[in-house]
């Protein structure tokens, strides 16, 4: 049976975004394996899902920053260990460090196996820190030179990614985000007051509310920040997720005196159901690759208050399914947020348009392609061993394999 492992820094990683490719594995004859470090989940995940879903497992000291040298030294060694006992044919890696040691880990002791790589958005992007530039945009470019099948989620990062020499045969995708479940994410407004007493609001309360990991780039702060700058006491604002930054935005809203209008809400797994109590959501990182929580907030019908990045683009247009704030600033987001409050009317036309946009990113238009770049891989395992000196060539359209 042809084996394929997935790397990621994440472990949570493949149960919430990744389960899709699993399936595809799975029907194309490959046994799955799932090398992360188990230990730093971001993400719920249930343990035994992996065991139902026949999902080999390999725990890894991988950590997510690349300053910890020694622990990703040994992740090396492990991979290492691991390529040369399981003889994989195809490894698809994600997340940042998954993808440096991974690519690396794989040329070296895996050099039958057809090398994939997702980027789930550069660290190097128009208008990014100098800094993101001089380190991350050298090792990506020197890494493709590894990678069999490059694939991206944004339109930015697409037609970068298509500057970059890869292995003989390499080929660069873009795909519509990791897939809308469009039957889970749903409108249901007649609830909207039920699930704001569940969650602790007011029911006649305006709710703001946003998903996303509690840290910097998420940038909860500047919202907590615009909510203690507007006088309307009514307005309340609610932040689903976990992370390092927790105790930071705690003692925030303590000092502004919020505690009654912002919650953190934790990290939940029906979000489903906390998305229809509120009357907008607000998306305010600072980088996003995509941001699948905006685009199942527009599913549920949600009008959309954003930054404007790379990720947002894909998805996000300017007074249609929401507001986009150029001034990624606690003033533009309060602003935004009293232009929704005082157009109910302005909501729902919004809301409407999230929704149809929405569907456009769903999980069956992102398999389509998936299944198309797995064949692909297919087909690459054929010539992998007999490597002939690196080009890359494009194809047009949204699999648009990129040609020199």
């Amino acid at each position: 049976m042809k084996k394929a492992l997935i790397i990621t820094t994440i472990s949570g990683f493949v149960p919430q975004f990744e389960m899709n490719n699993v399936s595809l594995f799975q029907e194309m004859g490959f046994e799955v394996h799932y090398a992360s470090n188990f230990d730093r989940p971001v993400y719920d995940y249930d343990k035994n899902l992996f065991q139902q879903r026949g999902i080999i497992t390999h725990p890894l000291f991988i950590e997510k920053s690349p300053v910890h040298l020694i622990q990703n030294y040994k992740t090396f060694k492990q991979l290492k260990t691991l390529l040369q006992e399981e003889r994989f044919d195809l490894i698809h890696c994600h997340n940042p460090m998954g993808g440096v040691l991974g690519r690396l880990a794989g040329s070296l002791y895996a050099p039958g196996a057809v090398i994939l790589y997702t980027a789930h958005g550069f660290h190097f992007y128009r208008k990014a820190p100098l800094r993101n530039w001089l380190l991350y945009y050298p090792v990506e470019r020197a890494l493709a030179r590894l990678t069999d099948i490059l694939i991206t989620i944004n339109e930015e990062d697409f037609k970068r990614a298509g500057g970059f020499r890869l292995r003989y045969g390499g080929s660069v995708w873009k795909i519509p985000g990791v897939g809308l479940d469009v039957k889970r994410f749903v409108p249901k407004e007649k609830e909207r007051k039920k699930r704001k007493a569940e969650l602790g609001f007011p029911e006649d309360s305006f709710l703001v509310l946003s998903v996303g990991e509690l840290n910097r780039n998420k940038n909860h702060r500047a919202v907590i920040q615009a909510v203690s700058q507007m006088a309307e006491k009514d307005i309340c604002y609610g932040i689903c997720g976990r992370g390092n930054g927790r105790k930071e935005l705690e003692r925030l809203i303590e000092k502004k005196g919020l505690q009654s209008r912002v919650k953190l809400l934790g990290y939940r797994k029906d979000i489903e159901r906390v998305l229809p109590a509120a009357d907008c959501f607000l998306f305010p990182s600072k980088r996003e690759g995509f941001g699948m929580a905006a685009v199942e907030a527009m599913a549920v019908g949600l009008p959309l208050i954003t930054s404007d990045c790379r990720g947002t683009r894909e998805y996000m247009k300017d007074e249609v399914t929401g507001i986009v704030c150029v001034k990624n600033c606690p003033e533009s987001y309060a602003e935004a947020v009293r232009r929704l409050k005082s157009n109910p009317r302005k909501r729902v036309e919004m809301g409407r348009s999230s929704r149809e946009r929405a569907l456009l990113f769903s999980r069956e238009a992102t398999e389509n392609v998936m299944r198309r770049v797995y064949e692909a891989a297919c087909a690459q395992m054929e010539h992998v061993r007999k490597r002939e000196p690196e080009t890359v060539h494009r194809e047009p359209d949204q699999t648009k394999k990129v040609k020199a």
